[in-house]
């Protein structure tokens, strides 16, 4: 291939991307930009679909909450299944309620994939609880119980006897993970930390049971 066919490949590219960013004078035309890549904010609508003109990051508007609803990110919109500021909210209540019952504990909040959203610390939480609560998530998440449910079934005898050795060591069977819901849909999971085994299932059943009231 010739350098003039190169160059012209490589124009073509470049001219198609400045398109996209530009749709008034480009081939794509009629739709949406890409979230703050031009002069013109975006977000999504009351009812998550795109709102041209609608106030977005960066542009002095609060950020969507998600709730399963696309909201913007870097490259486009994406769907939330757990948005940090109600892992946040959780998060807070649970430390209140600690604080009442003499605990220091560390909360984790992960989302519909067991992917972290949001860790806090109390202060004087153990240093090991921080692995603990992570994995109390994850637990929740993978096996779509909690982890008290999944240590009454892992004993010895048991059907699932032997399960925490699977994972990469990840598992854990004692109380302080439960699964979070919207209605029957799991849309993550919350892992409590740093007092006995029936401390942390009692915090967390009391996330668990206030997670709604925060829909």
């Amino acid at each position: 291939m010739e350098n003039r066919e190169i160059e012209a490949i490589v124009r073509a590219v470049v001219e198609k991307a400045a398109g996209r960013q530009n749709p008034e004078s480009g081939p794509e035309a009629g739709h949406p930009p890409a979230a703050g890549r031009t002069g013109t904010a975006e977000a999504c609508g009351p009812d998550g679909d795109y709102a041209p003109g609608a106030a977005g990051p960066g542009h002095g508007a609060a950020m969507p909450s998600g709730d399963g609803k696309p909201v913007p990110a870097n490259g486009g919109l994406v769907r939330v299944s757990m948005p940090l500021a109600k892992a946040v909210e959780l998060i807070g209540k649970i430390e209140a309620k600690a604080a009442e019952w003499d605990m220091r504990v560390v909360t984790a909040v992960s989302d519909a994939a067991g992917r972290p959203v949001a860790v806090h610390c109390m202060d004087g939480a153990y240093i090991g609880s921080f692995d603990v609560a992570l994995n109390k998530t994850y637990t929740s998440i993978a096996f779509q119980m909690s982890t008290a449910r999944l240590g009454s079934l892992s004993g010895p005898g048991g059907s699932l006897y032997g399960i925490q050795f699977t994972n990469n060591g990840r598992i854990v069977i004692f109380g302080g993970g439960e699964v979070l819901r919207r209605g029957e849909v799991i849309v993550g999971a919350l892992g409590v930390s740093g007092g006995s085994a029936e401390q942390d299932t009692a915090l967390a059943a009391y996330g668990k049971s206030i997670f709604a009231e925060l829909e």
